[in-house]
């Protein structure tokens, strides 16, 4: 029993971590809506600012705890500024450029830490005063693990304090509530912004400042810890304090004791208790039902069928592209492979998100799911290469039948989360399941057949394959089904009273997407000749939903260009320099800034534009 407690209080002690954390995003997005990726960035900078201060000033109590405060001080104002010179300029662009333009920060904070503080994990001292243990109940606990106990409701009882009894808590609360009627009440919405991202960021960079004496600075700091802070606001309910600190206390111990009594599923427990929260509680333990769209389904101009000089240019395109081989190496050849099976995993992303509106932060599952799906026919039946690609979507599809029942049930970031909920699970099932999946080590020696082992052969497969559902789902989405999907996104509730079923043409575009996805993951096998859980992994979810965004979110051509664009940029800064992801952070900001509407979305404009000029009477090819 003394050991149990022990456990209990460090579940509290990392409950505190998360709270604090979380509570700044819960405030970030109640106020402004963003989905803001690079709050884990910010946690991350923390940890590194303090570890810096405390090496020089740590001795005392007063350098310190000066370090810590000093270090969460400087995250807040880099949320400040990133408020004032990129987020400011995108608030009317749909939010889900807001979220594009966070990961491009995600990128560049990666690589300026890693060129600041160097790849190798850092140790960090003891907090003076705090460095030894106590006896509870005849077990040692840690001091400075204590320490976090206490903060965490002190912080929370500040926080509510300042939003109930300040004239800026009152605003933000307003703001909360119904952003525009505040700003028509006159309140400077652009100084209140840019405050509330100032508290949220603090809030992170405290809590990865109060990491240094707990655990290493690492890199990959960011990453796993904005997933718990969203999957803590989403269980706590968007916008809740109390429901954040609550959804802490739960998640904190789930993950002390989980360990101990279902150690299989360490890695996924999490997920599944935000999935059943989500399925019992469509808003979280005390959220309330969302007020307007979801993100996503900010009105857009009409897609318009392909005319005859657009259907004349993608003809030509596609035999530029079937030609390629013929003045091409091996290596043009590989990336050329690689775009075009990422050209198919955006465009089925975009059906979801593009089409339907629905935001997915889990569609590697069923990329990857279609990729082992593939290997495992090849490896444990014998399968050759064409059967084994057929498979393909019909695993992945499956997977997404059956969780596209539970996730088209929620909507808006509710039913984002629950993607990656799902995502999560089949990943922790892949990577922990080593008699099947092979676990890390995945599988290796899946090469296509003699008849395509060149590159060369491949390719065209690839292309066939690839370009064939690309042309599906460009017919889908002028069928009634498209247009089903399209009324349910622009008005769910018009969509129903005329008579359609809005969530079964989302569930059914659900598993579409995900069929489309594991054609996509079957061909990335045979062209890289093995799977890994890393397919699975929630970056590759989020490089899907950031070539849809370059592209053009509201046309069809543009998941196939941002794939292109997105991966072209990412080979060669990677060819040219360490710090590729920098180089690439700077230039999906600076694209985001420019073509709000995306690089096809752009084109597209300006295609509109000259033909109101001129009164000609030509198509746009988007």
């Amino acid at each position: 029993m003394d050991f149990y407690f022990v456990q209990f209080l460090s579940g509290l002690a990392t409950a505190a971590t998360l709270f604090l954390v979380s509570s700044g995003l819960t405030v970030i997005f109640g106020v402004t809506r963003i989905v803001n990726f690079a709050h884990g960035s910010f946690y991350m900078l923390g940890a590194y600012v303090a570890w810096s201060l405390v090496e020089r000033w740590g001795d005392t109590p007063p350098g310190f705890w000066g370090g810590v405060l000093l270090a969460a001080v400087t995250v807040g104002v880099l949320g400040a500024v990133m408020e004032v010179v990129l987020l400011r300029r995108l608030y009317r662009s749909p939010e889900l450029f807001q979220l594009l333009a966070t990961f491009g920060v995600v990128l560049i904070v990666q690589d300026a830490a890693s060129w600041l503080w160097g790849p190798e994990d850092l140790l960090g001292r003891r907090a003076p005063l705090l460095r030894g243990s106590v006896e509870v109940l005849g077990q040692p606990f840690p001091l400075y693990d204590l320490m976090l106990i206490v903060l965490g409701p002190l912080v929370l009882v500040a926080l509510l304090l300042l939003f109930h009894r300040t004239r800026w808590g009152t605003l933000v609360r307003a703001a909360t509530r119904d952003r525009e009627m505040t700003a028509a009440l006159g309140v400077d919405q652009a100084k209140l912004f840019t405050s509330v991202l100032f508290l949220g960021s603090a809030l992170a960079g405290l809590g990865g400042a109060l990491q240094v004496p707990r655990e290493a600075v690492n890199l990959h700091m960011d990453m796993a810890m904005v997933v718990e802070a969203f999957v803590v606001v989403v269980v706590g309910g968007m916008g809740s304090l109390p429901g954040a600190f609550v959804a802490s206390l739960l998640i904190g111990q789930l993950q002390a004791f989980g360990i101990l009594v279902f150690p299989q599923i360490t890695l996924v427990l999490v997920f599944l208790f935000m999935a059943v929260v989500l399925v019992l509680r469509p808003y979280g333990l005390f959220g309330r039902p969302e007020e307007g769209p979801p993100a996503g389904e900010a009105p857009g101009p009409p897609l318009r069928p392909d005319g005859p000089r657009a259907a004349t240019v993608s003809l030509v395109l596609l035999a530029a592209l079937a030609a390629v081989p013929l003045v091409a190496g091996d290596y043009a050849l590989i990336v050329l492979t690689e775009v075009v099976i990422l050209a198919l995993l955006a465009s089925s992303l975009h059906l979801l998100t593009g089409l339907g509106g629905l935001v997915s932060f889990g569609h590697a599952a069923w990329f990857g799911l279609g990729a082992y799906g593939a290997a495992l026919l090849v490896r444990d039946a014998g399968a050759p290469m064409l059967p084994a690609l057929a498979a393909a979507p019909l695993v992945a599809g499956l997977g997404a039948l059956v969780a596209g029942w539970f996730c088209v049930r929620r909507s808006g970031l509710y039913f984002a989360m629950l993607t990656l909920a799902f995502a999560q699970i089949v990943w922790s099932v892949t990577f922990q399941w080593y008699a099947v999946t092979g676990g890390d080590n995945g599988i290796l020696g899946v090469w296509p057949a003699d008849w395509a082992s060149s590159k060369a052969v491949y390719y065209e497969l690839t292309l066939l394959l690839a370009g064939g559902t690309l042309w599906l789902l460009r017919r889908a989405a002028f069928a009634p089904f498209g247009y089903a999907l399209r009324a349910g996104r622009d008005s769910a509730l018009r969509a129903e009273a005329v008579g359609i079923d809005v969530r079964h043409r989302q569930w059914m575009a659900f598993t579409l997407a995900g069929a489309c996805a594991g054609l996509a993951g079957g061909l990335y096998a045979f062209a890289h000749g093995s799977v890994f859980p890393t397919l699975m992994a929630v970056p590759v979810s989020v490089d899907a939903l950031v070539m849809v965004l370059l592209g053009g979110l509201r046309t069809l051509a543009g998941p196939a260009a941002g794939a292109a664009l997105f991966h072209g940029l990412e080979t060669e800064a990677m060819r040219l320099t360490d710090y590729w992801r920098l180089v690439l952070g700077l230039v999906i900001v600076v694209l985001v800034l420019a073509f709000p509407q995306g690089v096809v979305g752009f084109a597209r404009s300006l295609w509109d534009r000259r033909r109101g000029g001129n009164g000609s009477a030509a198509e746009p090819v988007a």
